[in-house]
């Protein structure tokens, strides 16, 4: 099922996806890919992979909100804006945080989202 609102956690290893809407949450998970090999450069196409895979979950998503460490999240927004410029529009706003809980994540997100359309001006859900 796709909802509107996503929120994403994510470092450089893994990737926490949980769509919401009012009543119902569903995660999805992704991880990062590893090649053991010497090849120059394929820790990028680790990166670049495990970024394609994240945005795949992000398909059909309205508005995301991407939080975790600020390297990932940077490495994450170059990646889109240079290969998936439609994903990144998808995304309202970036923020830092630690490692939350699922429910504190979709605590965040709503709280979010409801300050962020409240001044897109979109009515709240009742």
């Amino acid at each position: 099922m796709t909802m509107f609102h996503a929120i994403v956690w994510l470092d450089h290893h893994n990737a926490k996806v949980l769509q919401f809407n009012p009543d119902t949450v569903e995660t999805a998970t992704v991880k990062a890919h590893t090649h053991n090999t010497k090849q120059h450069g394929s820790g990028v196409r680790d990166e670049h992979e495990f970024f394609a895979d994240v945005s795949a979950a992000l398909a059909g998503i309205t508005e995301v909100l991407v939080v975790g460490s600020s390297t990932a999240q940077a490495d994450f927004k170059h990646y889109l804006d240079k290969h998936r410029p439609q994903v990144a529009k998808q995304v309202v706003a970036y923020q830092t945080v630690d490692h939350p809980t699922d429910n504190q994540l979709v605590a965040l997100a709503r709280e979010f989202f409801l300050k962020h359309d409240r001044m897109a001006g979109v009515p709240t859900p009742s």
